[in-house]
C-alpha cells in the first residue's frame, strides 16, 4: 500500500542510465530557474513604496529613480554571474567561487547564506502567491497559512517527481506571467499616451518632499533590490542543463536579466504613473490591474497566473537547494544523504528537507512575507558580494587574455553588492539580525560535521603499507534469552553452525526461586550449552546483562578472541502487531550496538499467524 501511494505520488523508478533524459533544455531552465528572480517585480516594487509611503503619496516619485540603480545592479549582477558560469562550468555558483579564491571560511559564507535563503525564497514565494490570491479573494484572508502550506507540499511532490517533470509543468505559468505583465504594462503606456490617465494621480518628478533622507531613499533602494534574488540560481544549477551546459546556461541568465529588466522597470513606472499606494490587503499589482483592466477576466486571470508565478517561483530553491547541498556534502560539511539520487533521479532528500524547514519558517512566521524579504534579501546579498570578490582574485592572479575588463565588471558587481547588503544591515536591522546568529551556527555546525568525517576516515582507512588482517584466534558466543521457546531453540542452533570456541547462553530473572527453577529445565533441554544465570534484584534486564558482557569481553580480548552476541527476536506476520510485545530484543541491541569488540548478530523467527 505504501509503494503504491507512492508510486502515484512520484512516478516509477528510474534507471541510472536515463539520467542524460533528465537534462533542461533553455526554454525550460528558464521556467524552471528564473521563476523566482522573474516573479519577485510581483514584490519588490511594491517594497519601494511601503519604504516611500513614510514620507506621503508625494515621495512616490523617488520609485523611478532608485528603479533606475536597481536595474544597474541587476545588469552587472547578471554579466559578473555570466563570467561564474563560464568560469565555474561544472557549477556550485557562489560557493565554489569564494572557497577556492578566498579560502574556505568565506566558501562556507556563502554556502550557508545561500542555503538558507533558498529555504526563504521557497518560504517568500508561496507566502507572496497566497497574498496575491486572497487580495483578489479577500474572504479567504483568514485561511492564508493552511493555503500556503497546501501550496508547499505540491511543489515538494512535484519536484519528487524529478526536473524535467516539473519544468514540463513550470513552463506554461511562466510563461503566461510574463504575457500578461507585458500585456499590462503595454496596456497601461498605451492609456497613458491616449490620456486614459489623469496626469493629476501622480506628484512630478522632482517634486520636493519634507522629511526625505538619504536614509530612507537607501532603505527604499535596499527593499527594491530584493527583486535581484535568484539571479545566482542558474550558475549554481549548471549540470542540470543540456550539452553543451556553459553556453545554455549563459544564454538563459541573459534572457532572464532582460525580461527582469523590462518588468520591474514598466510595474515601478505604472505603479508612480496611476499613484498607487501599498495595501495590506491588496497587494500594488493587483490594484494596477484593476486600474488598468477593471475587475474583468483580465483582471482575474493576471491575478491567478501572478498567484500561480509567485507560488511556482519556489521551483527556484527547489532546483538550486539540492545542488547546492551536493556541493556542501562532497566537500563533507553537510551529511552524505544529500548526494543520494531517490528513484527520479533528483537529490530527493534535499528537496524534502528544503520542504519541511520552509513549512516551518511559514508557520513561525504566519506567512508574512514583509517579515521575510529583509533576511531573505540580505542573505543572498552576503554570497552576491563575495563571489564577485573571488572572482577579482581569480582574474588578478591568473590574469589571462583580456582579464582588465572582467576584473572591472567584477569590482563592480562586488561594491555595489557589498553597498546593498550594508544598507540592509543599517536601515532593516531590526529584521535582519537573526544572520549575525544563524551564519557563525551554521558555520560552526559546517565544521563540526567536517570534523566528524575526518576522524571517521582516519580511523576506517586501511594501512597500505601491510597487507596483515586483525588476528582473531577464536570466537565467543553469547545468547541473551528469555525462556524456552523455539525462537531461542533456532538461535541456539544458529549459534552453534558457527562452531564457537565457547558457547554461552545468559538468563536474567527477577525471582530467585524463578531464577533455580529455569537453570534446571535448561540443564534439561539443552545440557551442552552453558547457562549464565543472573539475578536482577532491580527488575533491569539491560544492566546486569552489559556487566557480565563487559567481564566476558574483558578476558576474551586478553585471549585475542572475538565476542558475537546473538539476539534472538520473533517477527510477528503483521507490523503492526509489534506494539502488543515487550521489545527487549531492541532494546538489548540498542544498548550492546555501541560496545567496543563485540559483533551483533540478530537472528529473526518469523511468524506465520
Amino acid at each position: 500500500m505504501r509503494i503504491s501511494v507512492k508510486r502515484m505520488l512520484i512516478g516509477k523508478p528510474l534507471k541510472s542510465t536515463e539520467l542524460g533524459d533528465q537534462k533542461l533544455s533553455k526554454t525550460k531552465a528558464l521556467a524552471i530557474l528564473s521563476s523566482d528572480a522573474l516573479s519577485s517585480v510581483a514584490y519588490g516594487p511594491e517594497q519601494i513604496l511601503i519604504v516611500l509611503m513614510a514620507l506621503g503619496a508625494a515621495a512616490f516619485w523617488y520609485s523611478i529613480p532608485i528603479a533606475v540603480f536597481v536595474v544597474v545592479l541587476l545588469v552587472a549582477l547578471i554579466l559578473s554571474y555570466r563570467q561564474v558560469i563560464f568560469a565555474y562550468p561544472h557549477g556550485g555558483g557562489a560557493y565554489v567561487v569564494s572557497k577556492e579564491n578566498l579560502g574556505i571560511t568565506a566558501g562556507l559564507i556563502s554556502g550557508g547564506s545561500l542555503l538558507v535563503d533558498y529555504i526563504l525564497t521557497v518560504a517568500v514565494s508561496v507566502s507572496a502567491g497566497t497574498d496575491a490570491i486572497t487580495s483578489a479573494f479577500p474572504s479567504l484572508h483568514e485561511y492564508n497559512i493552511e493555503i500556503a502550506i497546501l501550496f508547499l507540499l505540491f511543489l515538494t511532490i512535484i519536484n519528487l517527481r524529478g526536473v524535467t517533470e516539473s519544468a514540463s509543468i513550470l513552463a506554461y505559468p511562466v510563461y503566461l506571467f510574463v504575457a500578461a505583465l507585458i500585456i499590462l504594462i503595454v496596456t497601461g503606456i498605451y492609456k497613458i499616451l491616449t490620456g486614459q490617465f489623469s496626469p493629476n494621480l501622480h506628484a512630478a518628478i522632482g517634486t520636493p518632499v519634507a522629511g526625505v533622507s538619504l536614509f530612507i531613499l537607501l532603505k527604499a533602494f535596499a527593499s527594491g533590490s530584493s527583486a535581484l534574488t535568484g539571479v545566482e540560481a542558474i550558475s549554481n544549477a549548471i549540470p542540470n542543463f543540456k550539452k553543451p551546459a556553459p553556453v545554455n546556461a549563459a544564454k538563459t541568465l541573459l534572457v532572464m536579466g532582460g525580461l527582469l529588466a523590462v518588468l520591474f522597470a514598466g510595474i515601478v513606472f505604472l505603479a508612480y504613473y496611476l499613484g498607487i499606494a501599498p495595501d495590506p490587503k491588496e497587494t500594488v499589482v493587483s490594484q494596477m490591474t484593476r486600474e488598468v483592466f477593471g475587475r474583468s477576466w483580465l483582471y482575474f486571470f493576471i491575478q491567478g497566473i501572478t498567484a500561480l508565478i509567485l507560488v511556482l517561483a519556489a521551483n527556484t530553491g527547489f532546483s538550486a537547494f539540492p545542488l547546492l547541498a551536493v556541493n556542501l556534502s562532497k566537500d563533507k560539511y553537510i551529511p552524505r544523504m544529500f548526494q543520494v539520487r531517490g528513484d527520479r533521479l533528483g537529490y530527493s532528500n534535499g528537496i524534502i528537507m528544503l520542504g519541511v524547514f520552509a513549512m516551518l519558517l511559514i508557520l513561525v512566521t504566519q506567512g508574512s512575507t514583509e517579515k521575510l524579504i529583509p533576511l531573505y534579501a540580505v542573505g543572498v546579498f552576503i554570497p552576491f558580494t563575495l563571489a564577485q570578490t573571488g572572482m577579482m582574485v581569480k582574474w588578478w592572479r591568473e590574469r589571462p587574455k583580456g582579464w582588465q575588463g572582467k576584473f572591472l565588471i567584477n569590482t563592480v558587481g562586488a561594491f555595489i553588492s557589498f553597498v546593498v547588503a550594508a544598507i540592509f544591515f543599517l536601515t532593516k536591522f531590526d529584521h535582519v539580525w537573526p544572520v549575525l546568529i544563524f551564519l557563525p551556527t551554521l558555520i560552526y555546525i559546517f565544521h563540526r560535521i567536517k570534523n566528524h568525517y575526518d576522524l571517521v576516515g582516519e580511523q576506517l582507512r586501511v594501512n597500505k603499507l601491510t597487507n596483515e588482517l586483525p588476528r582473531i584466534d577464536g570466537n565467543v558466543i553469547l545468547v541473551p534469552v528469555g525462556g524456552i521457546s523455539k525462537v531461542v531453540e533456532h538461535s541456539i542452533s544458529y549459534a552453534k553452525s558457527l562452531s564457537p570456541d565457547l558457547l554461552i547462553a545468559i538468563y536474567v530473572a527477577f525471582d530467585k526461586e524463578e531464577l533455580h527453577a529455569f537453570e534446571k529445565k535448561w540443564e534439561s533441554r539443552f545440557p551442552d550449552v552453558k547457562l549464565l544465570a543472573l539475578y536482577s534484584p532491580y527488575r533491569s534486564i539491560v544492566s546486569p546483562l552489559t556487566k557480565a558482557i563487559d567481564k566476558i569481553e574483558h578476558k576474551a580480548n586478553c585471549e585475542n578472541r572475538q565476542v558475537s552476541i546473538i539476539i534472538p527476536q520473533f517477527i510477528p506476520k503483521k507490523g503492526w502487531q509489534n506494539i502488543l510485545h515487550n521489545q527487549s530484543s531492541l532494546l538489548i541491541r540498542t544498548w550492546l550496538l555501541y560496545k567496543r569488540n563485540v559483533v551483533i548478530i540478530s537472528v529473526p523467527y518469523h511468524l506465520t499467524k
